[in-house]
């Protein structure tokens, strides 16, 4: 390896360093390959059930919904409280359910209201446990470190994308024994995931670093939540990259999870292909995340976000044309690697320029975003029955190109964004932090 290969790698996973980084890194890839295996164990049982595609999208909206409804709660929250504390109390809680739901399942007692009734308790459960993951992380790392730590964060992410679902799809497919109706294969992956999310706990009680309360003013909760309201409203930047992170949660989310009914409508394979198709699209994103940690503090940031979404827009159209699975599989890669682009992008660029003492909740506005999700999934849904699943991922591709144009328009401030330390709403100073020196350091650094 030459000199500047050993250059790229340290400068590629130089947040790694850190050791608290790594533990959350760590715990953060335990929790993602479990989600991805939920994902595909879950749609395929679920569409096997019930082959229908708005059954799928009355699930995701049951997961969706509580983040729209608690996630502000959430922010207020790892705000208030200490951040490894809440995601502990998170990931434990996720683990007793998925307990119970695998056992639900494995007895062959499971039914579609199940997954509805366990998808308003995780959904719940991620709008406490991710306002934390997301707000923790500018703490440890300052801001030098984060644009590498939150494109890390989404490489952990992205390499479940790409073993999870093979492994899950694989499982299913070997322990049903050739039923492809019978549920133990699905019960199995369930007891899978509540073993990961175990291991996820082991990590996080080996933190140092605790993510104190940074909080200039003790009020109430429903205080909290006004005030980042109103410093969200205050700042043009934020709320146009707030809405960037909205656009790709209505048009461009959707086709992940509908994955199950291409496969089986378009493709015609099992569950080992729905596996490889999430599988083909977590490369693909795993590429881009490893590519955005390696580019180091690159400028024209704003125009690098809007190009990826336009990229993404295209291969998604492409990707609803194909009808294969070789081909299927390499524009999936595409919309993967330009999806994590433009996901790490919009992520890194509010955390520079949000103050410690608002990213919480600040954050937890951000992963609103997903609550929103249904917004798109439903009517997706309903043209994929209507006039064919093809048909739903071209009308999304399209609407994502004209979201992105629109909002390169209306928040110009985002086409000029450079290196991403654009001046704060509101000046701060290390008198804002008493007991979190780090925090000030973080905010100040970023108000230059």
């Amino acid at each position: 390896m030459g000199q500047g290969s050993l250059v790229l790698t340290r400068t590629m996973f130089a947040s790694l360093a850190n050791r608290d980084f790594l533990l959350v890194w760590l715990s953060n890839l335990a929790a993602m390959f479990g989600m991805q295996m939920q994902m595909v164990a879950r749609g395929w049982l679920i569409y096997d059930m019930t082959t229908s595609a708005v059954a799928l999208a009355w699930v995701t909206f049951s997961f969706m919904m509580p983040t729209l409804i608690f996630s502000l709660l959430g922010g207020v929250i790892a705000d208030r409280l200490r951040k490894k504390r809440v995601m502990i109390f998170a990931q434990v809680m996720h683990f007793i359910a998925m307990l119970v739901i695998a056992t639900i399942t494995i007895t062959g007692n499971v039914t579609f209201t199940y997954f509805i009734f366990f998808g308003l308790l995780n959904g719940t459960l991620m709008s406490l446990n991710a306002p934390a993951r997301q707000a923790i992380v500018p703490g440890i790392v300052g801001e030098s470190g984060l644009g590498n730590a939150v494109a890390l964060n989404m490489a952990s992410m992205n390499l479940s994308r790409i073993l999870a679902p093979t492994i899950a799809g694989v499982l299913i497919a070997l322990l049903a024994g050739g039923d492809k109706t019978s549920a133990l294969g699905v019960g199995i992956v369930f007891y899978v995931i509540a073993v990961l999310d175990l291991l996820s706990v082991v990590v996080l009680l080996l933190l140092r670093y605790e993510g104190r309360d940074v909080r200039v003013e003790r009020r109430g909760m429903v205080s909290d939540m006004g005030d980042g309201l109103k410093y969200v409203k205050s700042s043009p930047l934020i709320m146009g990259l707030l809405v960037m992170g909205f656009v790709p949660m209505l048009f461009g989310m959707p086709l992940m999870f509908l994955l199950p009914v291409f496969n089986k409508e378009v493709l015609k394979m099992g569950p080992e292909g729905l596996g490889l198709l999430m599988t083909a699209m977590g490369a693909g994103a795993l590429i881009g995340s490893l590519a955005l940690a390696g580019a180091g503090n690159v400028g024209r940031k704003g125009l690098i976000l809007l190009a990826s979404a336009m990229v993404w827009a295209l291969f998604m159209g492409l990707f609803a044309l194909s009808g294969n699975l070789s081909m299927s599989l390499l524009l999936l890669a595409m919309v993967g690697l330009s999806s994590t682009a433009y996901m790490a992008m919009n992520m890194t660029l509010i955390q520079l320029a949000v103050p410690a003492r608002m990213m919480g909740r600040v954050m937890s506005l951000a992963m609103m975003t997903f609550g929103l999700m249904p917004l798109g999934v439903f009517p997706m849904s309903i043209v994929a029955e209507s006039y064919g699943i093809g048909t739903a991922f071209l009308a999304g591709a399209v609407g994502l190109g004209i979201a992105t144009i629109t909002c390169a328009i209306v928040f110009q401030s985002i086409r000029r964004i450079d290196k991403g330390h654009e001046p704060l709403a509101e000046p701060v100073s290390s008198n804002d932090y008493p007991g979190d020196p780090v925090s000030a350091q973080t905010d100040m650094a970023a108000k230059k």
